[in-house]
């Protein structure tokens, strides 16, 4: 080394000797510039690569032969490496054949006659199934509907784990894991103790609060350790069956190669066996049963033709099935809990869960958005000039295509909506959404609702998320449409037509969809400009109505109730401050206590309703303590702190804020996006501290009626907003294709007038708010940015020709000289090329290679290059990068690909073949002939590649002893070579 110190090894920091020597095989220096070859080569093994961490050079190795080794290998030997080499992939293709036969044919085919003999309802079909599953008769679409049966199978086996998961987790109901016998109450240490804390009184000192906190802690560790011995308890009979290293060992040894068969073996065999086992299994309980329970039922009441609908008569008998399953399971566990039957209660309320669970989550993530789907359409027929009739007709053609996209359009609705809530939660003060769901919330868990909330208490949510959901559709679609029509009879319907439109047109379309329209909504600076706007309604209509506590909450609230003369918020029920009385509630907080309510907790577990309608009052005297109400899980200390050496102040009696009931709560469709108190109600599941996130506001007089006309000014507002959507765009974008269309007897697709007319109201509202930012800098400062701007616009120009124009266009007419007009246009005829249609094509294209390079390997050159231009966005548009890095090698290789075949076919091929037939035959088959020529050449080098590779691996298995690791030496600088980076060899520039 440079200082004359021994050079010792950079991993076992040992020197080298004779037997083993020390290398620098990278560019590091220093302490770390040797190794040994056996470490390096230990740590290459344990860390997976082949080049240095730290410099990224390649470490490379010089293989050692046998002495004996020829020049060339023979013939003899060469044959037999290539004969083995085939025989091993033949092997591995005969493997690989039989496992994809078994999983992608065996398993499906067999899941979908087994299916087929079951439901066809007689007995022969179940004799004939063994012939059945050998037969080949329409094997392609049975093998497609047996995936997604199995697909079924493997979505239910999830789901039942990730329940079970919940359940062990998060815990059951408390009707399913009953408290232990000991205490004659039926509750444990933990529970009193707690209810003793919260009957405590909370006085400001040290020794109380001191106090308070260790029987908390008592209590939890006391409940804790009851539990503990309760599970013990319920497990003592399979802790002798349970050996969990066995299992995690049997866990590491099952990988999916292993399970698939891909790792050679023929162990998949019994995989197989068993998934099509269970696929059976689940055919026969999660199909089969209900659906038969569900079709006697409705025999026996009557009531088929109420689910004769067609196509989806099966699946309304199979939920109507799963009802009754649910209902029977009840009844069950109501017997076995007379009987005293411990273990057949505990499997019965196990099933009832499941069973409850898979209910809502159809009704939540399917039924929902359906009804939501639907009920948009049918409040928005009159703008496309549509009737019921034609939806009858349309579901009639299409059952399934129809309930999709309803469902879709539904789904869509649902998560706008909960968009919209989420963005009104950072305006509004927090408290004003009580009735909404934050799904914000890091405890908001909708499963563990779905197993501790009643059923009823579900049907009470779906039903207010029903109301809301259809009331905003109402408000914000079919009104609007309404007043549209009355105001504007010329203006609806809107056109929508496809049956008469060519494929350049559909082209467009999806480009407007998937490129333009997302590049809108994601440059538009949408999400701010709406926030902007719903904040400035919100403090206008607080302006108006005096209620900006209320709804913003920036009000400061203090005791000398300075706020415009309003006075502080008092509850119904409540007790307002007696004059010369401070009002306590206004005063910041020097001590809060918080004290979890344990009957609020068993309350909602049980599923118990609470219909206490008086406000509670905690009295902080020491000798007359009373419960707090069951409505109320926080206690809040918020007496002042006495002066030293004076007495504190009297105690008084403090009315607390009623909290919204927990079962007044509603969901919203996909994850209940609708459920009032819920976030309190599932604090106290969980025994954690009391609903947060509540300021405290001051309450205006006549408070409900101004609530009242918010509402009302609410509604008029949607609707208001609702039809400037509708009329603006379309108006706007009618008005700019009236003058970019030669001919306006056509009625033009809405689609492109919307568009267009959302890109021109954007511009204009993007121009005048820079305008808006800019004047008030002064007029130099103006001419100043609209100079640097006038740049900035000419370089985005000019890599938008180049990005969106010329590369797409190029594109498009490669695709469609090579594939698409050989195959579509025959050679009697004379293809002709538009230029709209190639560009469309080519954008999509274009679009496709972007995603597909973004997905690649990170040191792929396009990728590199689209992550640098996108990172410094238009504002620092680097133009000589986009260029030279992106347009220029694109382009020329797109010109050259279509350059060469057009000079060959013009120039050269006339001048050889002076037939006119063959002239054109080679005009039109050129490009694709050259595309297979280049696909042959490119299969050739990689065979010989492969070869060389075959090669190499023959001569080492024979004759390789060893391998040397290789010092690395850097290049003597010569005048001729370029600068280069280290890694790469020296290249010299040759005169």
């Amino acid at each position: 080394m440079d200082d004359g110190t021994q050079d010792i090894c950079r991993v076992c920091r040992s020197e080298g000797s004779l037997d083993r020597p020390l290398f620098y095989p990278c560019v590091c220096t220093g302490s770390i510039k040797y190794i040994h070859q056996d470490c390096l080569v230990q740590w290459l093994r344990y860390s997976r690569k082949e080049y240095c961490e730290l410099c990224n050079h390649r470490f490379s190795f010089t293989p050692i032969y046998a002495p004996d080794m020829p020049k060339r290998l023979p013939i003899k030997d060469v044959l037999s490496g290539l004969v083995a080499s085939i025989a091993t992939a033949v092997r591995f293709w005969v493997h690989y054949t039989v496992v994809a036969v078994a999983w992608l044919g065996i398993v499906p085919l067999s899941a979908c006659r087994i299916h087929r003999s079951l439901f066809t309802g007689s007995v022969n079909s179940i004799f004939a199934l063994p012939l059945d599953l050998v037969s080949t008769e329409n094997i392609l679409s049975d093998i497609f509907h047996g995936c997604i049966i199995v697909m079924c199978t493997l979505c239910v086996f999830i789901s039942l784990v990730w329940l079970r998961e919940h359940i062990m987790h998060g815990g059951g109901p408390e009707w399913l894991d009953p408290p232990q016998e000991d205490n004659a109450d039926g509750r444990d240490d933990g529970e009193e103790n707690v209810e003793d804390d919260a009957n405590l009184n909370v006085q400001e000192g040290d020794g109380n609060n001191a106090g308070m906190q260790p029987q908390l802690a008592d209590g939890r560790n006391n409940n804790n350790n009851n539990n503990q011995r309760q599970a013990v308890a319920n497990n003592n009979d399979d802790i002798g069956n349970w050996n969990p290293i066995e299992w995690d060992r049997a866990a590491e040894e099952l990988t999916w190669e292993r399970l698939l068969g891909l790792d050679g073996s023929l162990i998949f065999l019994e995989h197989v066996f068993w998934v099509v086992s269970l696929n059976t299994l689940f055919i026969l309980v999660f199909e089969f049963c209900p659906y038969h329970i569900g079709h006697f039922t409705l025999a026996g009441l009557n009531l088929q033709e109420v689910t004769q609908v067609a196509h989806f008569e099966s699946v309304l008998t199979t939920l109507c099935g799963y009802c009754v399953v649910g209902l029977c399971l009840v009844f069950l566990h109501g017997f076995a809990s007379i009987l005293g039957l411990r273990r057949s209660k505990k499997i019965l309320g196990l099933c009832y869960v499941v069973v409850k669970v898979c209910l809502l989550a159809v009704v939540e993530i399917g039924i929902f958005p359906l009804l939501c789907g639907w009920w948009l359409d049918i409040c928005s027929l009159s703008l496309f000039d549509a009737t019921l009739k034609d939806r009858e007709t349309s579901f009639s053609k299409a059952p399934g295509t129809s309930m999709f996209m309803h469902w879709l359009f539904g789904m869509i609705y649902v998560f706008y909506f909960a968009s919209f809530v989420l963005l009104l939660r950072e305006v509004l003060r927090p408290g004003v959404l009580w009735f909404l769901r934050n799904l914000n919330d890091p405890d908001f868990n909708p499963i563990q609702e779905m197993i501790h909330l009643p059923i009823l208490r579900h049907i009470r949510r779906f039903s207010f998320s029903m109301i809301i959901f259809g009331t905003t559709i109402l408000l914000m679609v079919w009104l609007p449409i309404r007043i549209i029509k009355r105001l504007l009879p010329t203006f609806l319907p809107f056109t929508f037509v496809f049956t008469t439109e060519q494929a350049h047109e559909l082209s467009l379309e999806l480009v407007l969809l998937q490129v333009m329209m997302p590049a809108l909504l994601e440059q538009g600076h949408s999400r701010e400009w709406l926030k902007s706007l719903v904040k400035l309604w919100c403090v206008s209509m607080s302006w108006v109505l005096g209620i900006r506590s209320y709804l913003l909450g920036d009000v400061l609230v203090d005791n000398q109730n300075q706020n415009n003369g309003a006075a502080p918020r008092v509850e119904e029920g409540e007790r307002r401050p007696e004059e010369g009385e401070d009002d306590v509630r206004v005063r910041p907080a020097r001590n809060v206590e918080l004290v979890e309510n344990d009957r609020l907790r068993r309350a909602v577990m049980n599923g118990q309703d609470d219909d206490s309608e008086d406000e509670g009052f905690v009295n902080f005297e020491p000798d007359q303590q009373q419960p707090a109400v069951p409505n109320e899980p926080e206690v809040i200390n918020v007496e002042e702190e006495p002066e030293v050496g004076e007495p504190g102040p009297p105690p008084r009696v403090i009315p607390l804020e009623r909290i919204p009931e927990v079962e007044d709560a509603a969901p919203g469709g996909l994850g209940f996006v609708i459920g009032g108190g819920l976030g309190a109600a599932h604090q106290a599941l969980l025994l954690r501290d009391g609903p947060t996130g509540f300021h405290p506001y001051i309450r205006p007089g006549c408070f409900p009626i101004k609530i009242g006309l918010l509402i009302l000014a609410m509604m008029g507002t949607l609707t208001v907003v609702s039809i400037f959507i509708l009329v603006v765009p379309v108006s706007v974008g009618r008005f700019v294709m009236s003058y970019w269309l030669s001919s306006s007897d056509e009625p033009v697709h809405e689609l492109y007038t919307t568009a267009s007319g959302l890109y021109v109201t954007w511009l204009v509202i993007r121009g005048f708010l820079l305008l808006g930012t800019w004047i008030p800098k002064g007029w130099s400062a103006v001419w100043a940015t609209a100079k640097k701007w006038s740049l900035m616009v000419i370089k985005a120009t000019v890599a938008v020709v180049l990005l969106v124009g010329v590369i797409p266009y190029l594109c498009g007419l490669l695709f469609e000289l090579v594939l698409i007009s050989p195959l579509r246009v025959p050679l009697n005829q004379s293809p002709i090329y538009l230029f709209g249609e190639n560009w469309v094509m080519g954008t999509l294209y274009i679009k496709i290679a972007c995603a597909s390079a973004m997905m690649g390997p990170p040191n792929f050159w396009l990728r590199r290059v689209l992550e640098r231009i996108y990172n410094d966005g238009v504002r620092n548009i680097n133009l000589n990068l986009i260029i030279r890095a992106l347009a220029a090698p694109c382009i020329e290789r797109l010109g050259l690909a279509l350059a060469v075949p057009y000079v060959i076919s013009q120039s050269i091929v006339p001048i050889f073949v002076p037939n006119l037939e063959t002239q054109n035959l080679i005009e039109r088959r050129i490009y694709p002939f050259l595309l297979v020529i280049s696909l042959v050449i490119g299969i050739i080098s990689f065979q010989i590649r492969q070869f060389k590779k075959l090669y190499e691996h023959i001569k080492n298995d024979k004759y390789l002893v060893g391998r040397r690791l290789v010092n690395y030496e850097r290049p003597p600088p010569t005048p001729l070579a370029s600068p280069v980076p280290v890694r790469d060899p020296p290249v010299v520039m040759g005169l």
